[in-house]
């Protein structure tokens, strides 16, 4: 690796023209700061300074936003295209190797920082390491594909809960799915005037107590239906065909991966004060005890009771169309509205690299975040780019299949292989020791599994295009 330039004394300042750093990534580094180096930041950006340092259980918050949210309740959806063996061995290996890979770019990032270059964007990391300016709008196509993916989700997911409640309120209503989506996105936009990530730090605590709350609901829900009378009748088998069978193999793969998936760990790693690197081990570790109870939980229980019959979200499986619900309507209603809520927050989440984008460009640093002449641009622009993922939503309503391809296409290449190849590329470890070995053996067999999971995910999309039609009132499963 070429010798690092020499240390700026003060490279988390170098943000005069840089709006989106400022205003929404907001990085908290006064921790580690002289007072020569706290006064200079408290003249340049005396509205910032006096905001909270950013504290290691805040990153744990937004980790469980950002990988622990309501495409859990798609675990048994992808089961029913694993079985229980290779459904289980899945899930244990990608959580294994996604806590691993968010370690290793937790160690890259700090190391970069103590190099003088310290990044608060994977595009601008990635850039750096692998010294290519190609790969930096590569990581900016992956990441607009996940966040706009995600965002997009969200919201029919968001309007799915609203559409469930109605039709168990009013069961001859005549309010459609795509009326629920537009009610979801006018929330969102309101929502999405939040200026920072770190602002979103109390609304990510309690989106961990409502991802707890649901899921240990439905699991309750899914026992409840398993033993009653009305228990549905139980097939695990998977797919006759074997090419079928590999095929819905590699999608479940891709949803899980999408549920581990975080493209977004240098952004919330950019909110706590350095050295960062025992912060993030410590929020990874909150972040995956809750991935652990829910996880396991929400699969075992859910392919249980429906098996290969698993809706791509179990709360619909458990208020079937024909016949009564198998859970009692207090139970599914309050998990609906826990889920409902959790939406809104995973959605803000995975909003704020495509508004540190939009606000690069539009924003002006000099002036004040609440100015006139950035208030107006932010309102407009965010309010666009939600809008852009509502009408997405309304238009193809394929929950399952979605979350497949953005698993697929996004968080495989940016969670399960850039880190290992910039941790090589950082570190240079020996050719001789475990660990370059794992690395490379992680990437090797992802990347297999990243083409292979692609075309399976979009192959699904294009046969499923057969079940819809435009803003349909069915989410497509």
């Amino acid at each position: 690796m070429a010798e690092p330039p020499e240390r700026d004394p003060f490279p988390e300042f170098r943000l005069d023209f840089d709006a989106g750093a400022t205003f929404v990534l907001e990085s908290k580094g006064e921790e580690s700061e002289s007072e020569s180096e706290q006064n200079y930041k408290a003249m340049i950006y005396p509205n910032l300074f006096f905001f909270f340092i950013g504290k290691w259980w805040h990153a744990g918050f937004h980790l469980t936003t950002a990988i622990v949210g309501p495409t859990i309740l798609t675990l048994p959806y992808a089961f029913r295209g694993l079985g229980w063996g290779l459904g289980f061995l899945c899930l244990t290996v990608l959580g294994c190797v996604t806590f691993y890979s968010y370690y290793l770019m937790s160690k890259v990032l700090e190391h970069c920082e103590k190099a003088g270059r310290r990044h608060i964007r994977f595009r601008e990391l990635a850039a750096d390491v692998l010294g290519s300016g190609w790969m930096f709008y590569f990581v900016i196509f992956i990441q607009t594909a996940i966040n706009t993916g995600v965002g997009i989700g969200a919201i029919l997911l968001g309007g799915e809960c609203l559409k469930i409640m109605y039709e168990n309120l009013s069961p001859n209503g005549s309010l459609k799915l795509y009326e629920f989506i537009a009610m979801v996105t006018v929330v969102m936009i309101v929502l999405s005037q939040l200026p920072s990530f770190h602002s979103l730090r109390h609304i990510n605590f309690a989106s961990l107590l409502l991802c707890l709350g649901y899921t240990f609901l439905m699991v309750g829900a899914c026992i409840n239906a398993g033993l009653s009378k009305n228990a549905p009748p139980r097939d695990y088998s998977l797919e006759p065909s074997g090419s079928s069978r590999v095929f819905s193999a590699f999608t479940s793969i891709s949803i899980i991966a999408a549920i581990f998936g975080n493209g977004i760990l240098p952004e919330i790693q950019a909110t706590l004060a350095p050295p960062a690197t025992g912060k993030m081990v410590k929020g990874l570790l909150m972040c995956y005890t809750v991935a652990f109870l829910t996880f396991y939980s929400a699969a075992v229980s859910g392919y249980w009771v429906f098996g290969n019959k698993s809706n791509s979200n179990i709360l619909k499986s458990l208020m079937p169309d024909e016949g009564p619900s198998l859970a009692p309507t207090i139970v599914l209603g309050l998990a609906v509205v826990f889920v409902l809520l959790q939406l809104l927050a995973i959605g803000l989440v995975y909003s704020q690299v495509a508004y540190e984008i939009m606000e690069k460009q539009s924003a002006d640093v000099k002036q004040g975040m609440f100015s006139k002449r950035n208030l107006i641009p932010r309102l407009i622009l965010r309010s666009l780019y939600v809008i852009f993922c509502g009408f997405m939503a309304a238009m193809l309503p394929f929950f399952g299949d979605i979350s497949g391809v953005v698993g697929a296409i996004g968080f495989i290449p940016l969670d399960f292989i850039l880190p290992m190849l910039l941790y090589n590329m950082t570190y240079k470890p020996s050719r001789s020791t475990l660990t370059y070995w794992i690395n490379l053996s992680i990437i090797i067999v992802f990347t297999g599994v990243g083409i292979m999971g692609s075309f399976s995910s979009i192959r699904k999309l294009v046969l499923d295009a057969n079940k819809f039609k435009l803003f349909s009132s069915d989410v497509v499963d």
